[in-house]
Formats: C-alpha cells, sequence, structure tokens
C-alpha cells in the first residue's frame, strides 16, 4: 500500500507526545480548516478518551481496537478505518507499530 501524501497543510511541528511516548502525532490542518493529525502508536495497550467524534485510518502496521461499551475486540489494518464517537473513548493495542490518520469531526 502506498502511503497518501497530503498536501497544502499548515503543520504544527511540535509533536503531540502521549503514555510516555508510545504515541507520537503532529496536528495540521487543511486549507479548508479540517483538523486532523498523523502519528504512531508503538507496540502497547492504551485507552484514549475523544473529545470530537474522530476516524481513525490505518497507513500502516496494524491494531486491535475496542470501543466503549463493545467487549469485542476488532483488528484494523493499513487501508482501514474505524470510527470513534465524541466524548468517548476506545481502547488499542498494537503490536507492530501502528501509523495512523486522525481525521477530526
Amino acid at each position: 500500500m502506498t502511503t497518501p501524501l497530503i498536501a497544502n497543510v499548515t503543520l504544527n511541528p511540535q509533536a503531540n507526545v502521549y503514555f510516555d511516548g508510545k504515541c507520537v502525532s503532529h496536528s495540521f490542518t487543511l486549507v479548508d480548516g479540517t483538523r486532523k493529525s498523523a502519528g504512531v502508536i508503538l507496540p502497547s495497550s492504551l485507552v484514549f478518551n475523544t473529545g470530537a467524534a474522530e476516524i481513525m485510518e490505518c497507513v500502516g502496521g496494524a491494531c486491535e481496537f475496542k470501543l466503549d461499551g463493545s467487549v469485542e475486540w476488532v483488528k484494523s489494518a493499513a487501508g482501514e478505518r474505524f470510527s470513534v464517537p465524541a466524548n468517548s473513548r476506545f481502547e488499542i493495542r498494537c503490536t507492530e507499530p501502528y501509523h495512523y490518520i486522525c481525521h477530526f469531526a
């Protein structure tokens, strides 16, 4: 799979570092004002809380995720996406680096 290129963005060069460096991302804004981030989650099991709704797009590696209220783990690999509701949380576990683009709604 070819990694998507995103042109004409305003990038915040300061990294967002979470969970002692297990998740690192950079925020950027498209010309139309749409906010996104691109990052990597290193092998780990983490819990994220959301404010805005998010779509997690895998651009490399794989993960398993479990949405708030669910008991089922679902696999997501390169080229796949999953949606997380606003004001919610999700668990994610990775056995390899998981590269993603987070689309904020």
